[in-house]
């Protein structure tokens, strides 16, 4: 089997993350491939902002905290030391879909260097708050962004569990 195939059959969500910070050759790497996924008519609408200041993750962990059930001091990004940001632009008709697929190649770039991720949603709430809109701001980012999920990324404490059996008809050959 070839190691792309590979790569994709063995990639697992890591909810366990060790607190050494990613490598940055592992990190650029990672990022340059999500700014490879496909995207509707090649128009680029996503863009990833990478975390790696632990003040400012601390700070967009508890922003995400807000809109899940969670309370206390749990962390919705599992003690993952990064935090890789995507947003599209909202006017593109298919902003949801490009954001989806470089979450996809942030996540499988990442399994291939070693590097565990999970994908956590809520960042479109987090970017709809006043906080995500300052953020963005302070970032020089201009236009009507939408958050399409967080790719927290980090090196597993253990090891990923075994995939599930895939279900039965999953696939339809016609």
């Amino acid at each position: 089997m070839n190691e792309t195939l590979k790569v994709l059959e063995s990639r697992r969500s890591c909810r366990n993350f060790k607190p050494d910070m990613v490598k940055e050759e592992d990190l650029k790497a990672i990022v340059k491939a999500g700014t490879y996924a496909a995207t509707g008519m090649g128009k680029q609408s996503p863009i990833i902002i990478a975390v790696t200041d632990k003040t400012l993750r601390d700070q967009i962990m508890v922003e995400n905290r807000k809109y899940a059930a969670w309370g206390g001091d749990f962390d919705p990004f599992y003690g993952a030391p990064v935090i890789l940001i995507v947003l599209a632009k909202k006017d593109v008709p298919t902003y949801v879909y490009d954001g989806s697929l470089v979450l996809g190649n942030l996540m499988n770039a990442a399994e291939s260097l070693g590097v565990a991720s999970i994908w956590i949603h809520r960042a479109k709430e987090e970017f709809e708050s006043e906080f995500g809109k300052k953020l963005l701001a302070d970032l020089g980012i201009e236009g009507e962004y939408e958050g399409i999920g967080h790719c927290a990324l980090g090196y597993a404490a253990e090891p990923a569990k075994p995939a599930a059996p895939r279900k039965e008809n999953y696939v339809y050959f016609v």
